[in-house]
């Protein structure tokens, strides 16, 4: 017990003094005044770190989310300002520089702090600037003025160069930092944090790495079972044998669960099954959060890998009539969301669902996805961080790094859709998702829950609770931009040995090993997939070569034939009248209709006849949907009273259409004339198939099948074999190829950067040189503002729909010619690429171009979004990639051209409402 005496020397200025400095003991000056900026103590790794810092080392601090990385962060801040210097702070999402912007404004002032993330330029030549990497990346190849005094750049969320979209631009700017800025790396929990800091070392310098693993929150794993909820792990043996193992409840249940489904479905009494026991349901939506509200584990984050479920989610909870708020909470909800709206027109706020949206948030219930408004996201987020908000429905792009810790996470589902399969959850994916439970200085403890069904194994869970670490892997490599830039500053040779000297080359000279023994097991399976092909009647890999031969003819011949098809499709279609009955041929709508308006002169693009499907639907279509020309294959008599609004009066149409088509329809669409049946190339190859010995075989499909497999793991194994040969300048050789692809078409002139190459060197893109080449060929020069919208969109925009799906809608006229010359182009350029074993270009892709073109020529926002079928939040952030491109386009455009003219009023004209007041790309 500390006597009277002794608490009142520790409470004298003496012994303050002597406390702090017995607290503060090995720390230099800056680190002391720092500390007292805040109100807690300093974690040990975060006092370690800024030691190093302070000392003069760069340093790399891996440490889970919520830890309190970004500490280090603001301490190179605060040695940039007390030492004179500058400090750049950059982040891998506009939304995360607009967050740290507000924070460092907060603590130091506006005139300190300045912001530049593309959309917003702000005190731009202030000590501090927050920025996207990206912004980064661009001043050091400009050699911008404004990297003089720099000493410090922070890169949060480092590990973001293993993104295989942007990922290079991390190492670009690692490499490319001048040696005397000391680079401060924050990166979530890896498993390969020292071979990364490694690198760093050999780049850079004197790099300290400090890895911590600890939770300052501690997380507890649990499985909602029903609307029970049971702890993942319990805890066995005392004392020093004391551990945590599996719950056995869970494992016993998931037994019992699949036992008695297996006896279920192999049961049978006489001719009939025994009744089934009734299908496991999980828990509603509405009740997981009233179970979590009941335990006070509110607020929580929900994951939900879906748009539509999260919105569906809200409104299950609206309908629910759950209320996690007081009535002075919800008033303060109303006059945040109003303030923060109120540039927005009412009409837009209405088509952008804002009384649902504000019904739920003043209810504490919100859907958090990049398909939403980034203004209404931003809310959600503010809200969320100020506790109002008690309940958010979230997709996994929250758990990229923005601010919004919750006391508990719950995870619905442990696979997601990847845009191709449906794929488990990766244990960096759950570490990620679960990184947000427990909010540090509010909660003791963070909670995880995943919501338990058949198909979920306890064990896999806690698999995947167990293991906290992922890899970090580079995703480096050359671009075309990269290229000239590098060249036209320091030269090829010298381009070569900086590449040499990127995190991706020094892990392939480490990985090289195991490349090598993949490729022995590719060829033990090539081995068996050749043996399955194997004919008694003859080579069927010869026959399967020939085969991917016809079809890359067919394919071929379709491009070249359907500008011919479509033409005849819209003379075809002014033909019709109401009441024909026609068969639509591709599309979300094919099948039978009848016409009951035929939409001559309705638009610039041709004719858009309005239809009801059999299935009672009302569509107007376009010429996108007939990539044929259509006949009426019948006609029925429409009542004059018809109405296409009247449920009934659809219904009675329809089925008077389903009762009148003759039968031979189907009949006749299968036996529609072969484009292709006029093709001698075709015609050649057909016949040298029948011709072969292997083509009368019973079992050829299966022999197919296994021919495929060959194939694609023959050429996944070729890839690999010359990854293998040239694991020594594996990045440099890349980079040989991408200069002979510019060499060849006139960007570089042996160490010289030709004019056009300069002008690749402003271009930014992903599809950097078809932008460059349709600006070099004039494809352009001639288009009006919305035209060349409509043009510039194929080179950002990329589809969600799958590869199958309709050709999506271009306008019509000169645009439409422009964009078929740069998908001519495109190819061209591929041919090129693929000459010199490179491949980075993707087609481009014209799914935007007709909502860009109407955006730019004034159209409304209802009208744009109901044809586009985007939501809000997808608009606006392809509008605002498009901008920024448009922006190049200025840059790179000459001076007093009406090409620059045409991108900036395309700018003006498409910066207005919805994109205008929007803040967040």
């Amino acid at each position: 017990m500390t006597s009277p005496d002794t608490a009142q020397a520790a409470d004298s200025p003496a012994g303050r003094y002597a406390a702090y400095r017995a607290r503060t003991a090995g720390n230099g000056p800056a680190l002391l005044d720092f500390r007292t900026l805040y109100d807690f103590e300093l974690d040990a790794f975060q006092i370690e770190a800024c030691r190093a810092l302070e000392g003069g080392s760069g340093v790399l601090v891996a440490a889970p989310t919520g830890s309190g990385k970004t500490v280090v962060g603001e301490f190179a801040v605060h040695l940039a300002l007390t030492g004179g210097t500058k400090c750049f702070y950059t982040t891998p999402i506009k939304a995360l520089s607009n967050q740290k912007y507000a924070d460092l404004v907060r603590r130091y002032g506006p005139e300190k702090v300045g912001l530049l993330t593309g959309d917003n330029s702000v005190n731009g030549e202030a000590p501090i600037v927050v920025m996207t990497t990206e912004v980064l990346r661009n001043m050091l190849y400009a050699q911008s003025p404004t990297l003089a005094g720099l000493a410090f750049v922070v890169m949060d969320e480092v590990h973001y160069l293993a993104d295989r979209f942007r990922g290079a631009v991390w190492e670009e700017v690692i490499i490319h930092v001048p040696d005397s800025v000391r680079i401060v790396a924050l990166s979530a929990t890896v498993s390969n944090a020292e071979e990364f800091g490694e690198w760093l070392h050999e780049v850079r310098g004197d790099t300290a790495v400090i890895v911590d693993e600890h939770r300052p929150v501690p997380l507890f794993q649990h499985m909602l079972v029903g609307t029970r909820l049971y702890d993942l792990f319990v805890d066995t043996g005392k004392g020093k044998d004391r551990q945590a193992r599996l719950n056995p409840q869970l494992t016993r249940m998931a037994v019992e669960e699949v036992r008695r489904a297996k006896v279920n479905q192999g049961r049978r009494t006489g001719r009939r099954r025994a009744p089934r026991p009734q299908r496991f349901r999980p828990p509603a939506r509405p009740d997981v959060i009233e179970r979590l509200d009941q335990a006070g584990l509110l607020p929580a984050i929900t994951f939900i890998f879906s748009r539509a479920g999260c919105d569906a989610a809200v409104l299950q909870c609206l309908h629910a009539g759950i209320r996690l708020t007081s009535k002075e909470e919800a008033e303060e909800i109303r006059a945040h969301v109003e303030l923060r709206t109120s540039d927005i027109s009412p009409e837009d706020l209405r088509i952008l669902g804002y009384g649902d949206f504000l019904e739920a948030l003043q209810r504490g219930v919100a859907a958090h996805h990049a398909g939403m408004l980034p203004t209404f996201k931003e809310i959600v987020e503010e809200l969320f961080t100020r506790g109002l908000i008690k309940a958010v429905f979230a997709t996994e792009t929250l758990a990229l790094g923005i601010n919004m810790p919750a006391r508990t996470v719950v995870i619905e589902k442990l696979d997601k859709w990847n845009g191709e399969a449906h794929v488990d959850l990766t244990p960096g994916e759950y570490t990620q998702l679960t990184g947000r439970a427990g909010r540090r200085g509010i909660d003791v403890e963070g909670h995880a829950v995943v919501v338990w069904g058949p198909s979920v194994e306890p064990a896999s869970v806690a698999g995947l609770a167990g293991t906290r670490t992922y890899p970090l892997n580079s995703s480096f490599r050359p671009s075309y931009n990269m290229a000239v830039n590098l060249v036209g500053a320091v030269g090829i040779e010298r381009a070569r040995t900086l590449l040499e000297e990127s995190f991706a080359q020094f892990q392939a000279d480490r990985a090289v090993v195991g490349l090598a023994r993949q490729v022995r097991k590719n060829e033990e399976a090539l081995e068996g997939y050749a043996k399955a092909a194997e004919c008694h009647l003859g080579d069927f890999m010869e026959y399967a070569a020939m085969r991917r031969r016809l079809s890359d003819r067919e394919a071929e011949l379709s491009r070249e034939r359907s500008s011919a098809r479509r033409a005849e499709a819209a003379k075809s279609l002014e033909h019709l009248r109401p009441g024909d009955v026609i068969l639509v041929p591709s599309g979300r709508r094919s099948g039978l209709a009848v016409v009951l308006d035929p939409g001559v002169g309705r638009r610039s693009d041709g004719p858009a006849p309005l239809v009801l499907t059999v299935n009672r639907s009302v569509q107007r279509l376009s010429i996108q949907d007939f990539p044929r020309a259509v006949e009426p294959v019948d006609r029925i008599r429409i009542p004059k009273s018809f109405s296409p609004r009247n449920p009934q009066d659809r219904r009675d149409l329809a089925s008077t259409l389903r009762n009148k088509v003759p039968d031979d329809v189907r009949e006749r669409r299968r036996t529609r004339g072969d484009a292709a049946a006029d093709d001698a190339e075709i015609a050649r190859l057909r016949a040298d198939l029948r011709a072969h010995p292997v083509h009368g075989c019973d079992k050829r499909e299966d022999h197919a099948r296994w021919a495929e497999r060959y194939h694609r793991l023959d050429r996944e194994t070729e890839q690999l074999r010359r990854r293998v040969e040239g694991r020594s300048q594996v990045i440099a050789r890349t980079f040989d190829r991408v200069c002979a692809v510019l060499q060849q078409l006139g960007y570089l002139d042996g160490d010289d950067v030709t004019a056009e190459g300069r002008r690749l060197g402003r271009i930014y893109n992903e599809l950097d040189l078809l932008t460059a080449e349709s600006l070099r060929a004039g494809l352009w020069d001639k288009l009006d503002h919305a035209e060349l919208a409509a043009c510039v969109s194929a080179l950002v925009y990329e589809s969600r729909q799958p590869d199958d799906a309709a050709p999506p809608r271009t306008p019509t006229g000169p645009s439409q010619d422009a964009l078929a010359a740069m998908v001519r182009l495109w190819g061209e350029l591929e041919a090129v690429e693929r000459d010199n074993r490179v491949s980075f270009l993707r087609e481009p892709d014209l799914g935007f171009a007709w909502t860009a073109y109407r955006w730019a020529k004034g159209d409304e926002l209802d009208e744009v979004l109901l044809e586009s079928d985007l939501t809000a939040g997808d608009f606006v952030r392809a509008v605002k990639q498009l901008l920024d491109l448009l922006g190049q386009v200025v840059d790179a455009a000459p001076e007093n051209s009406h090409l620059r003219k045409t991108a900036r009023r395309a700018m003006d004209a498409m910066r207005r409402g919805v994109v205008a007041y929007t803040s967040v790309g």
